[in-house]
């Protein structure tokens, strides 16, 4: 079973037995996104708290 697959098949088996498709699809997403987001950090491709501030800023004016 590949990585990915593996994963899927455990995230899915920690939902309640009454968890929705969208439930489940929730959760598959989010987990996808937290890992995303950590290997970007790993990798140095971050922002920082200043510059999403500035950026922030930007969308008001």
């Amino acid at each position: 079973m590949s990585a990915a697959k593996k994963l899927m098949t455990d995230v899915i088996r920690q939902q309640p037995e009454d968890s929705s498709y969208d439930e489940i699809f929730r959760e598959l997403a989010l987990r996808r996104m937290v890992d995303r987001g950590l290997e970007d950090s790993r990798q140095g491709r971050v922002v920082s708290h200043e510059e999403v501030g500035r950026r922030i800023g930007k969308w008001r004016a």
